[in-house]
């Protein structure tokens, strides 16, 4: 079991020029990774290759996470491939989260039939056309994916071709949202070749403004411009991607000029950049305390309760954060405005027992900056409260099976609350149904289940988001966990990016409108 030692916090209110120091000693590790980036073709003029910002080079990324999955789409590597801007789906949201035509133009319901009419003109990467074959057998194989993408919690749906440019989904069950799903990243629709071994593979596959050429395991990731785009010839060359999980690095990458744009950056760092050459967007995504509810001290409701009241979410937001998030009120945050205003009053009996010494395990990650400090934090006030609390703290990549499996008693996770289908309701099922398939608490209530149940079959409309809101209160009610805190997206870019993207889903980030100046 690994402690964090407190010589390890990162300096949140410390001297400057301590912080400064650490800012410079990550530019001077960071120095040249982006410089002759694989060489790919349009690298010239490229900022930090010899070139000039203003040549309109190509886009250098520095991302928080490597790939877990090596890119695959039926996984959360989907994302990345969406926020390149090379891999995309039938449809895809609007601001508010309607579903507007991507691949596909059109679509009609009929009954538990979904009838999706495809872009005409659209060609892969390789050369090869949007078909409704091609469409067939990318969303089978996630529909038949073992586990399956996390949209398709508790979905079955078949898909068949109905014409060459036609396609009808099926599902065993009404759902108002196969729109809303056919969004998400993880049912994009690839080429063929993508399909030929074991593992999907998207390089070279996708239909979007980028070509994925190569994919450099944890290290990096090429584009290139791909020409004959159906939605217009992009006006960046190209992107060079480079995983940078350390925050304080990611930051420095965007001071020092080696990064255009920087993904995730911490709020430890915010400060010391350019207020111009950072934006900040409340986004969906909540910073919340799981109890294992199935095992352990927190099997005990009451333990849970106490836990619970021990949480003081403020002293969270104004320390660790330094006031970059918003206080939660439920799971739900700011970024779904409806959330606050049709939400009610969680009745949970409140009977905490005192702990007396009772020993937990409290598990979190690296990956995001702010993580280990929030679990700091809260063994300070879980001591109090006089739990024994003992830290484990890894890379995602390498504590994420354990969480899964219901190897930790509490669990800090920053969780996207409608990353996937843009509505909440997939996120409560994976995170709180008996199967769902992100169920870190173990959480097994028949009483979550039929809320769950009745908000997925609602409508899309007031009626649906209110079910949704029942079914967040159900999941309150039982302690399983304990929302603290609304994180914002940090995203840096240099003066001499234009029209990068500002999405609260991180669906998007380079698209084919960015570009340098």
């Amino acid at each position: 079991m690994f402690r964090l030692p407190e010589t390890r916090r990162t300096p949140r209110r410390g001297p400057l020029t301590t912080a400064l120091a650490l800012t410079t000693a990550a530019a001077t590790l960071l120095t040249g990774c982006f410089a002759g980036s694989g060489g790919a073709p349009g690298s010239e003029g490229r900022p930090g290759n010899g070139g000039d910002a203003a040549s309109g080079g190509r886009i250098r990324v520095a991302m928080m996470q490597p790939p877990r999955s090596g890119l695959s789409p039926l996984s959360d590597d989907a994302f990345k491939l969406s926020r390149w801007s090379t891999a995309e789906t039938l449809v895809r949201l609007d601001p508010d989260g309607n579903a507007v035509p991507a691949l596909a133009t059109a679509w009609q319901r009929t009954g538990r039939t979904w009838t999706f009419t495809l872009r005409e003109g659209v060609t892969f990467h390789d050369g090869t056309p949007l078909t409704a074959e091609a469409v067939v057998r990318s969303l089978t194989t996630a529909a038949r994916a073992a586990p399956k993408p996390r949209i398709l919690d508790g979905v079955e749906l078949t898909t068949r071709a109905t014409g060459p440019g036609t396609v009808t989904i099926t599902t065993a069950a009404d759902d108002p949202l196969v729109p809303q799903r056919l969004s998400s990243p993880q049912l994009s629709i690839l080429a063929a070749k993508a399909y030929r071994g074991r593992t999907v593979n998207p390089v070279g596959a996708g239909t979007g403004p980028f070509v994925l050429v190569r994919a450099d395991g944890t290290a990096s990731a090429t584009l290139d411009r791909y020409d004959r785009y159906w939605g217009g010839r992009p006006k960046a060359p190209g992107i060079d991607v480079r995983y940078v999980p350390d925050g304080t690095a990611r930051a420095a990458a965007l001071r020092s000029g080696e990064a255009d744009i920087v993904e995730a950056v911490p709020v430890s760092q915010a400060r010391l950049l350019d207020p111009d050459l950072i934006t900040e967007v409340p986004m969906p995504r909540t910073n919340t305390l799981y109890l294992n509810t199935r095992r352990g001290p927190f099997k005990d409701p009451a333990l849970r309760a106490a836990a619970r009241r021990a949480v003081d979410a403020r002293a969270l937001v104004t320390g660790v954060y330094e006031g970059r998030a918003d206080l939660a009120h439920g799971l739900l945050g700011p970024a779904l405005p409806w959330a606050a205003e049709l939400r009610s009053p969680v009745r949970r009996p409140d009977a905490p027992a005192a702990p007396r010494g009772t020993t937990v395990t409290l598990g979190t990650f690296t990956d995001r900056a702010e993580l280990p400090e929030t679990a700091q934090l809260l063994q300070q006030q879980l001591r109090k409260a006089g739990f024994t609390v003992e830290l484990d703290i890894r890379e995602y990549a390498h504590i994420e099976a354990d969480a899964l499996a219901g190897k930790f008693d509490a669990f800090v996770l920053s969780r996207a609350t409608v990353l996937d289908s843009g509505d909440p309701a997939a996120y409560l099922y994976s995170d709180f149904a008996s199967d769902g398939s992100f169920n870190i608490s173990q959480l097994a209530a028949p009483a979550v289940d039929r809320a769950l149940t009745t908000a997925a079959g609602t409508p899309a409309g007031d009626a649906r988001r209110r079910a949704v809101l029942d079914a967040e209160a159900a999941v309150l009610a039982t302690d399983a966990a304990v929302p603290m805190l609304h994180e914002r997206v940090i995203q840096g870019e240099a003066a001499h990016v234009v029209d990068a993207a500002h999405d609260p889903r991180e669906r998007e980030l380079v698209t084919a409108r960015t570009h340098l100046r």
